[in-house]
Parts: structure tokens; C-alpha cells; sequence
């Protein structure tokens, strides 16, 4: 890192607070190894730095979650890790390890790229292909924090696939299914807007009159971007999983 870099990023300060999340981290599946649950959109994966950002799944699991009028009380999963993250906005399934040996053998899995993800969004306009893969290398972006951009001499190599599942009218909208080959950091999101469709609902790669027209519409500001499936081995038993949550949208 060149001595501009390196002072670019002590610079960066991250001043966000996540709006409260009344939605439930729902249980999907439980065994002794693993949770499959279904994160809402609004909630963090993690907890940020930040000390008003304590509110996460993993501080749901961990602590456990009360009950309300219409939800059960869920257990505190004391050893939960998470081998991988949705965005805040992003909702759907997501694999948690309940012990050390299963969380390990998850981190491997993901690390190896052996875990399947599908994911469904819905982008601005109408996309013309049916099919086809999108692959431009994604950088961070130091002076845009915390975004990402398209960047051919520093990027990171970052392939998704999709296919239409609908056209949609007023305003015109397209309801894909991406197959993320890589899992660089809003990758989805930066590979939508790189071939002119941005997933509606999102605040960072949007602009605002795009934005505005959704509010106009009477369509939801939510990210319109749901991990629907996702295909591992189970860490204890090798038997082939499928997670599935139905899209919220």
C-alpha cells in the first residue's frame, strides 16, 4: 500500500447508524452442527463498531432473541459463527455454524468456493438478454467509503451469472436470478449497475431520482435483493444441504 493509500484509509471514518429492526431473525432448520435462518432486510450481519450498531443476527443467535405477541422466544446459540454475511438490506437464507468443528469445516467450504448461492433481485428497466454472465473486477473505493467500484488495473476478479425470471411494467423492471461465482463485496449490486440495471431500493448505487421514482410508484425502498438458495455439505454428516427462503417480494 503506497504511503497515499495508507493515509487515504486512516482518513476513513464510518459515521452510519442502522435504523432499529423490528423483524425476527427466523429458524429455518436446527440440528446440533448448524442453523439455516432467514435474515430480514434491515438487519446487520454483524455488529459494527460503531456501539449503537450492536443489533445484529449474530448478537440475536448468541443472546437469543425474546418473545413477542405473535413469535416464540428463540434459544441463545452461544458458539454461533457465521462463515458468511448478507448486506444490511440484503434479506434471505444464510448457514450458521453452532460449535468450532462445523464452523471450520463451513469457512473451508466457502474458501474453496464449493458453497452454491441464488439470489433474486429486481433491476431497474428491462434487460434484454435472457441469460448471461456479467465479470468486471471490483476494487474498493477509498474515496467513496463504503462503496466499490469497477476497476480493471486493481480489481479483484468478480463473476455473476443471471437469468430473467420476469418482465415487469410501470415502470418497466426486470426480476432476475443471479448465480454469484465469486463473493466479492457487493458484488451484485456494482455488477448490476455495471450493465445498466441497478437493483431498485439501493442507497448506495442508485441515484436519487431513480430512488424517487420508486417512492412515486408506490414501489418498497427496500433492496430488492433476497439470497433465495444456498447449496453446502453439512460439516458433521457430508450429506448434501439446500437452504430456501420464498422471496419476500
Amino acid at each position: 500500500m503506497s504511503k497515499s493509500d495508507s493515509s487515504l484509509t486512516s482518513e476513513i471514518v464510518d459515521n452510519f447508524v442502522a435504523p432499529e429492526c423490528q423483524a425476527r431473525v427466523e429458524i429455518l432448520y436446527q440440528d446440533d452442527d448448524i442453523l439455516l435462518i432467514n435474515k430480514p432486510s434491515g438487519l446487520l450481519s454483524l455488529s459494527g463498531k460503531n456501539l449503537l450498531n450492536w443489533d445484529s443476527v449474530h448478537h440475536r443467535l448468541v443472546n437469543g432473541q425474546s418473545a413477542t405477541l405473535t413469535e416464540r422466544e428463540t434459544p441463545a446459540f452461544v458458539d454461533a459463527k457465521l462463515p458468511h454475511r448478507l448486506d444490511l438490506g440484503t434479506s434471505g437464507v444464510m448457514v450458521v455454524g453452532l460449535n468450532c468443528a462445523a464452523s471450520k469445516s463451513l469457512n473451508k467450504q466457502f474458501q474453496a468456493r464449493a458453497v452454491q448461492k441464488r439470489y433474486l433481485a429486481i433491476l431497474a428497466g428491462w434487460v434484454e438478454a435472457d441469460s448471461g454472465q456479467i465479470s468486471a473486477p471490483i476494487a474498493k473505493d477509498k474515496a467513496l467509503f463504503p462503496r466499490v467500484k469497477i476497476c480493471h488495473s486493481t480489481g479483484k476478479s468478480a463473476i455473476s451469472d443471471y437469468e430473467v425470471i420476469s418482465r415487469l411494467d410501470n415502470p418497466p423492471r426486470t426480476l432476475v436470478q443471479y448465480r454469484p461465482i465469486t463473493g466479492r463485496t457487493h458484488q451484485l449490486r456494482i455488477h448490476s449497475l455495471e450493465f445498466g440495471h441497478p437493483i431498485l431500493g439501493c442507497d448506495l448505487y442508485n441515484s436519487s431520482q431513480l430512488n424517487n421514482s420508486l417512492e412515486a410508484n408506490g414501489i418498497s425502498q427496500r433492496l430488492m435483493l433476497h439470497a433465495s438458495d444456498i447449496y453446502f455439505t453439512h460439516p458433521a454428516t457430508g450429506e448434501p444441504i439446500h437452504g430456501h427462503s420464498p422471496n419476500p417480494f
